[in-house]
């Protein structure tokens, strides 16, 4: 499960990234969809990291909120499951 967490943060990391290139350099864009669902699928940190530190969708609402509650429930239930082993 670690390996898996930390893949997904890395990959959401840089799609977030070359996302922004692309905003910055008028070229096809990834959607908004994909985003959402790499921070949903666990991603959820390197999104944040991303959006933070590229500066990318950070005056969109589901965003700005959407993606700072996907870490909040991620790390709700990594203790939830860490806590019970």
């Amino acid at each position: 499960m670690l390996y898996y967490l930390i893949a997904m943060n890395l990959i959401a990391f840089i799609v977030y990234g070359l996302d922004k290139y692309k905003a910055v350099h008028h070229k096809w864009r990834i959607r908004e969809s994909v985003l959402i669902l790499l921070a949903s699928a666990g991603g959820a940190a390197g999104a944040l990291l991303g959006m933070l530190l590229f500066h990318h969708k950070v005056r969109k609402p589901k965003f700005y909120v959407g993606v700072p509650a996907l870490l909040l429930l991620w790390s709700l239930l990594l203790w939830y499951f860490r806590r019970g082993l």
